[in-house]
């Protein structure tokens, strides 16, 4: 795999909070570019045949207004589709109610290089964000975004992804991108008390120490 610092390097975070329709949300965004053209990054985000190479199997009925699952994850509704450049979508696991959207934007920054943006806005228990801050879903998408890249650059992806984060390479993936989500909540104005305790929940939580007899 290319350098983990580089790739972790390779992406803006930030952090921040937004009033929608329901109430009060709080915002994750992560920014990166890709090497590829627009239209083969797009193309990467919207074919189920590519997204399961690099996230998850995909079904439903995938264009406007239509119904999504990914396997095991979230599912929702399609909001709004503007090829090569805008989606965004419903994001709920299960029967929640709770308001949660992503919206990927993407534009092209040189040639043969795409920008891609996400933003996952999201109303969260107060108690889940004072414990896990937005590294809980930050690091989530760090590991997509560390998929889809090494899947635009070499043709594969991170195998076994479900296992990965419990390797050596993999803690210090999920460590370090921990690390890197408490500073875009510190930046966002947070208590350096509060920024500590998410960084350490969200870090065990992803990468849960190893019982002795398997070190």
């Amino acid at each position: 795999m290319k350098d983990i610092v580089s790739e972790i390097n390779a992406v803006h975070r930030a952090t921040g909070r937004k009033t929608v329709a329901t109430g009060e949300a709080r915002t994750v965004v992560l920014r990166r570019s890709y090497a590829g053209e627009i239209e083969d990054v797009w193309d990467a985000i919207t074919t189920p045949e590519r997204i399961q190479r690099w996230f998850l199997p995909v079904s439903g009925d995938l264009r406007l207004g239509g119904k999504y699952q990914l396997e095991g994850n979230a599912g929702g509704e399609i909001l709004e589709c503007e090829p090569p450049r805008l989606l965004r979508v419903s994001w709920a696991f299960g029967e929640s109610q709770d308001f949660s959207e992503v919206l990927l934007k993407l534009a092209p920054v040189a040639e043969g290089k795409t920008e891609l943006e996400l933003e996952h806005t999201a109303i969260v228990d107060p108690d889940m964000w004072s414990e896990y801050g937005p590294g809980a879903v930050g690091v989530g998408w760090d590991l997509a975004l560390l998929g889809l890249g090494l899947y635009l650059t070499t043709g594969e992806t991170v195998k076994d992804p479900e296992t990965w984060p419990m390797s050596p390479e993999g803690r210090r993936f999920v460590t370090d991108c921990s690390q890197a989500w408490g500073v875009a909540y510190e930046a966002s104005g947070a208590p350096g008390t509060e920024v500590s305790t998410a960084v350490a929940n969200t870090t065990q939580f992803y990468a849960p120490d190893v019982p002795l007899s398997q070190n």
